[in-house]
C-alpha cells in the first residue's frame, strides 16, 4: 500500500486498540491530530480504511452496538498492518519527504503583486499563523508528557519560524530593501534569459 498520513494514522490508532471508523474520526479530532490530517469528510476515513482492509492491513474484528445507535463494523490491525506502521516510520523520520506546499509557489510568483499588496497578504498571514500557533499552544490538557505532544510541539516551532520569516520580510516591504516594479522585473527577465 502506499503511505499516506491519514493511513498512518489510522493504523497507528488501530495498533492502540480496535474501533470502529466514526470513533477514529472523533479520536483524530479530539487529539488534534486533525492538523495533520485531513478528516473533514468522513468518507476519507471509510475509503482510507478500505484500502488497508483490501491490502491486508486491518480487518474487520466484529461488531459493537451504543446505545440508540446503528451496529458499527469494528475493525483492527493485522501483524502485517502493526509491520508496516513500523517501517513507515522508521522510513519517515529521517528522510525528508518531497512535499509541495502552497505558499512558495505562491512566493515565486509575487512579482504579479505589487509590493504594498504583497505587504498586506503577509500581514494577514502573520495574524492567521499567530492565532494557529496560539491554538497548538493551547490545546493540551495540563500534564500530558511531552512524549504525546511532539506532533504539536513541531507544528508550533514551525509555525513561528515562519511567522518570524514573515516579521522580517514585512520589515523590508516596510523599509523598501524588498521592492520591485515593472521595469525591474523586465530589466530582469532580460538579464537572466537564459537561465
Amino acid at each position: 500500500m502506499k503511505r499516506s498520513p491519514l493511513a498512518m494514522v489510522l493504523l497507528a490508532l488501530l495498533v492502540e486498540t480496535p474501533m470502529h471508523p466514526y470513533r477514529m474520526q472523533q479520536v483524530i479530532k479530539q487529539r488534534g491530530q486533525d492538523q495533520l490530517v485531513n478528516v473533514a469528510q468522513r468518507n476519507s476515513v471509510y475509503q482510507t480504511l478500505d484500502r488497508l482492509v483490501r491490502d491486508g492491513l486491518a480487518r474487520a474484528g466484529g461488531t459493537s452496538r451504543e446505545a440508540g445507535r446503528p451496529e458499527r463494523t469494528v475493525y483492527e490491525v493485522t501483524e502485517e498492518g502493526a509491520a508496516t506502521l513500523r517501517r513507515w516510520l522508521l522510513e519517515m523520520l529521517p528522510e525528508p519527504a518531497r512535499e509541495f506546499p502552497e505558499f512558495p509557489v505562491a512566493l515565486a510568483f509575487l512579482p504579479t503583486l505589487s509590493p504594498a499588496e504583497t505587504r498586506e497578504l503577509l500581514q494577514r498571514r502573520i495574524e492567521a499563523l499567530s492565532e494557529r500557533a496560539a491554538a497548538v499552544d493551547g490545546q493540551a490538557p495540563p500534564g500530558l508528557p511531552r512524549l504525546f505532544l511532539i506532533e504539536d510541539e513541531y507544528r508550533a516551532a514551525m509555525l513561528r519560524a515562519e511567522i518570524g520569516w514573515l516579521r522580517a520580510t514585512v520589515a523590508e516591504l516596510d523599509d523598501g530593501s524588498l521592492t520591485w516594479d515593472r521595469a525591474m522585473i523586465e530589466e530582469t527577465a532580460a538579464r537572466f534569459a537564459e537561465f
